[in-house]
């Protein structure tokens, strides 16, 4: 029975904090918002099967937490400097269709996790992409070069063409050996690729990706830098 009622009050409890906090869809949290939801749901468990606690240790814990979220969520609302702090800010990871290495170094994401990103959208590859701005929620926001056709080419009346995806060969200035033998190439093939580029050391190189029919895409490390 007085389990019963526990859950029945904390489960009350923890229904009327949420709701009183505005919480945001799961995808759009920012990295305070769920911890501090974690934390949340973290104190009314433990308080439950704790029966050393009393009933209104749950709601006294619950109702404490709750104020410092709140007041924390109108802190943020009040000054800017504040939010840039606990909620973090955009950032520009690919500027005008170039790499912006360093502030993908800062954020700590690798170029395999911005295309996943950036495929989400819609973009298998990012050299379709003028803009990306990775969101303080982990997502990222494409703006796409105008010469991306978007049109379907049966609005056009257009014949089928094969479709084939783009292909990383290098990764950080590292050969990705295992797709450069699915694209039936060798290590030869795309140093003298590399060398039309005129560039000679394979290390040189942020991300090389290639593209039907038979294009090959180069971003070197120092390309990869806001101007």
């Amino acid at each position: 029975m007085q389990l019963t009622l526990e859950l029945i009050l904390g489960f009350a409890g923890l229904f009327i904090v949420t709701r009183l906090l505005g919480k945001t869809q799961i995808s759009q949290i920012t990295p305070f918002d769920f911890i501090s939801s974690l934390i949340l749901g973290e104190l009314l468990g433990n308080a439950i099967y704790d029966e050393n606690v009393h009933i209104f240790s749950i709601l006294y814990a619950l109702i404490v937490w709750g104020l410092l979220i709140f007041l924390i969520e109108f802190w943020t609302q009040k000054k800017k400097g504040v939010r840039g702090l606990l909620e973090g800010q955009p950032v520009i990871v690919i500027h005008k269709g170039k790499l912006v290495y360093p502030a993908l170094k800062k954020s700590k994401l690798d170029i395999n996790q911005l295309q996943g990103l950036i495929r989400q959208k819609g973009y298998f590859t990012i050299y379709d992409v003028e803009y990306a701005i990775l969101e303080t929620n982990g997502t990222v926001s494409v703006l796409p070069k105008s010469n991306v056709d978007m049109v379907k080419r049966e609005d056009m009346e257009l014949p089928e063409e094969e479709v084939t995806l783009p292909i990383s060969l290098i990764l950080d200035g590292e050969i990705v050996y295992d797709n450069l033998q699915e694209l039936g190439r060798n290590e030869a093939w795309l140093k003298k690729k590399l060398l039309e580029k005129d560039i000679v050391h394979v290390g040189d190189v942020l991300h090389a990706e290639w593209q039907s029919p038979d294009e090959l895409f180069i971003t070197k490390h120092t390309q990869a830098k806001l101007k």
